[in-house]
C-alpha cells in the first residue's frame, strides 16, 4: 500500500524548476510527515536542502537541519535563507539527533527525515573519493575535516581485517580476494586513487559486471560506510527518535541499500514503539524514476511513534 493512500498530504507544492538536486520521494516524504503551521521537523541529513525546502514551503512550519558536511551546510543555508527563523542548520551527526534538540532547547518534534548513504553532490565531487566514476584521492569522509580517511583505515586493517568489512558491508563473497589485492598495493604504495582502488578490484575477480553491477562497486559502498559509521548512525537515530518525536510524531527513512534497509524494517517491527503507515517501503514512481535515476533504489519506511499497528500495517 502505498504511504499517500495511508496518511492524508495537506500540501505539496511543487519543486521550483530551478531547485538544485531534486530530492528523492519528495511527494512520498511530505504525504509521511504531513507538514502543517505549528510543526517542528527535523532533516537529520540536510544534504542541498530539498526535503527541507519541500517542507518549510507548507506555511508555518520550521526545520532544523543536520549535516556532517560543512560544503552542503552552506549550499543548504543559502538555499533556505528566504525562510528566516524558521530554518536553522547545524553541524552535527545524524545520529546524535537527541543531543543536538537538547543543546538548542528543543523538547520535542512532530517528524524527523533521514535520507541516509552518500547524496549526488558528494559522488560528483572528484575531491570527496567517494565514486570511482571520478579519479580523487581515497578520502570518503563525509565530514573532510575529521576522521580516518578510506585510505588511513586501509592501511590500518589486516587482510582478514579489511575482508570482514567488505563482507559484511558491502555484501561482498569475493572479500577475500579482493582485500588481499588491495592490501598487496597500499604497501606497494600503488594505492592513492579512487582509480588505484578500483583497479585492484579488478586485479582481484575482474572487469566483467555481475547483474550490471561494477564489481567495485561494493567494495566502495563497504569502505565508504565504514569510514562513516553510517549503520552506527542510523542505530543510535532510531534508538533516540521515540524519545524526541512529540505523541503521534513521525520518523521517515530513505534508504539505498538493504543493509540499511533492513536495520529500519527491524527497527518498525516492535510494534509497542512504532505504527508503521504502510505494509511495503515505498519506492519512486516510473515519472521519478524517469527523471531521476538515482531514485531507483530508494526505499523509504515510515512510522509514527505509538503502540498498535497502524491500519494497512504488515502484522
Amino acid at each position: 500500500m502505498n504511504v499517500l493512500n495511508v496518511v492524508p498530504m495537506r500540501s505539496a507544492p511543487p519543486e521550483p524548476p530551478e531547485a538544485p538536486h531534486v530530492p528523492v520521494l519528495r511527494a512520498e516524504v511530505l504525504a509521511a510527515l504531513d507538514p502543517a503551521e505549528g510543526k517542528v521537523f527535523v532533516d537529520a541529513t540536510l544534504g542541498a536542502g530539498g526535503h527541507s525546502e519541500a517542507i518549510l514551503r507548507v506555511s508555518g512550519t520550521k526545520v532544523i537541519g543536520l549535516d556532517r558536511d560543512p560544503s552542503a551546510l552552506a549550499l543548504a543555508s543559502e538555499r533556505l535563507e528566504r525562510f528566516g527563523a524558521r530554518f536553522r542548520a547545524v553541524k552535527a551527526e545524524f545520529g546524535d539527533v537527541a543531543s543536538v534538540l537538547g543543546e538548542i532547547g528543543v523538547t520535542g518534534v512532530d517528524g524527523i527525515l533521514a535520507d541516509v548513504g552518500v547524496s549526488s553532490m558528494q559522488l560528483d565531487q572528484a575531491e570527496r573519493g567517494m565514486s570511482f566514476r571520478h579519479d580523487g584521492p581515497l578520502d570518503m569522509r563525509m565530514d573532510p575535516t575529521s576522521g580516518e580517511t578510506a585510505l588511513e583505515l586501509i592501511a590500518r586493517l589486516s587482510d582478514d581485517e579489511l575482508a570482514d568489512v567488505i563482507f559484511k558491508l558491502g555484501e561482498e563473497r569475493r572479500s577475500r580476494r579482493i582485500a588481499r589485492c588491495i592490501k598487496q598495493a597500499e604497501q606497494a604504495n600503488e594505492l592513492v586513487t579512487t582509480t588505484d582502488l578500483r583497479r585492484a578490484v579488478i586485479r582481484a575477480v575482474g572487469p566483467a559486471r555481475v547483474g550490471g553491477v561494477d564489481p567495485a562497486t561494493r567494495t566502495f559502498q563497504a569502505l565508504r560506510i565504514a569510514v562513516n559509521g553510517e549503520l552506527d548512525q542510523l542505530s543510535a537515530l532510531l534508538e533516540a527518535a521515540p524519545r524526541v518525536l512529540n505523541p503521534g510524531g513521525v520518523l521517515a527513512i530513505i534508504s539505498f541499500h538493504s543493509l540499511e534497509d533492513r536495520i529500519v524494517k527491524r527497527a518498525f517491527q516492535d510494534r509497542s514503539t512504532w505504527r508503521p503507515l504502510s505494509k511495503k517501503p515505498i519506492t519512486a514512481t516510473d515519472t521519478e524514476l524517469s527523471r531521476n535515476p538515482r531514485s531507483r533504489s530508494a526505499k523509504l519506511r515510515a512510522a509514527r511513534v505509538g503502540g498498535g499497528a497502524e491500519e494497512g500495517a504488515d502484522e
